[in-house]
């Protein structure tokens, strides 16, 4: 896609869902603030959600920029994930989390990036400017350290390599071999697979929150392994543009 055609795509924003009925309300609200002109694409694993109702009323009150679409490739985070990236098809694509915990004042600024020739913006809680509300300590931690040393160690464009909100060239996706299979570790497989290919990176410092309503399901020591393989991924030699990166190779 070339630069001036970026300009004519619409954003999708993928919001991956597991019971986020009481959170989407004040979703809802905060994608209003948004300028730039979008489509969101909702995945769910299962019929009983209880976001399906709520995302339906949006609907039924004329907001079409809503989409529902269950989750057909693989069950859990990871699967829905690949699931929006197939339907967002071209331009740029932002992944959104629908407990409330990102800063979607970032998203304007994000997009104009992506329209200045980046490929991958990371908002970035660790970056000068940026914060982290709460949230379980370990993790935390843990996050701070896998983000500061990749950046340090390996030269990562961000300083947040695990944050989850970020928004993607669609291009550059379908063009990355990708692997993960269970959980949010696919958002480090994707940064760390566009570094090694040289695409460019940008980051914007952004502030996250702990979710206040509704139940958590990030499982730190089922993906860790997963974290812990894409972090070391990082460090094999860069690529060229198109260059297919596994893991098994």
């Amino acid at each position: 896609m070339n630069q001036l055609s970026k300009w004519y795509q619409p954003l999708k924003i993928i919001i991956p869902v597991h019971n986020e009925g009481g959170n989407f309300a004040s979703l809802y609200d905060q994608l209003a603030m948004i300028r730039t002109s979008f489509e969101a694409f909702v995945i769910y694993d299962f019929g009983g959600d209880n976001t399906i109702p709520a995302v339906n009323r949006a609907i039924d009150r004329g907001d079409h920029r809503f989409h529902l679409h269950r989750n057909d490739t693989y069950p859990g985070a990871a699967g829905a994930l690949l699931t929006g990236f197939r339907l967002a098809a071209a331009g740029p694509v932002l992944v959104v989390m629908a407990d409330l915990s990102d800063d979607l004042a970032q998203v304007d600024r994000m997009v104009q990036l992506y329209r200045d020739g980046y490929h991958l913006v990371a908002a970035s809680r660790y970056a000068r400017g940026g914060s982290q509300i709460s949230g379980p300590l370990l993790k935390r931690t843990l996050s701070r350290c896998a983000g500061r040393s990749l950046r340090l160690l390996r030269g990562l464009p961000t300083s947040d390599a695990t944050n989850s909100f970020r928004l993607y060239d669609a291009e550059m996706l379908n063009r990355l071999q990708l692997e993960s299979r269970s959980g949010f570790e696919i958002t480090l497989e994707i940064t760390v697979k566009a570094f090694l290919a040289g695409y460019r990176i940008a980051e914007v410092p952004a502030t996250w929150h702990d979710r206040k309503n509704g139940e958590s399901h990030f499982r730190l020591w089922r993906w860790l392994p997963s974290y812990l393989k894409w972090y070391f991924f990082a460090f094999r030699p860069r690529a060229l543009h198109g260059t297919k990166l596994s893991a098994a190779s």
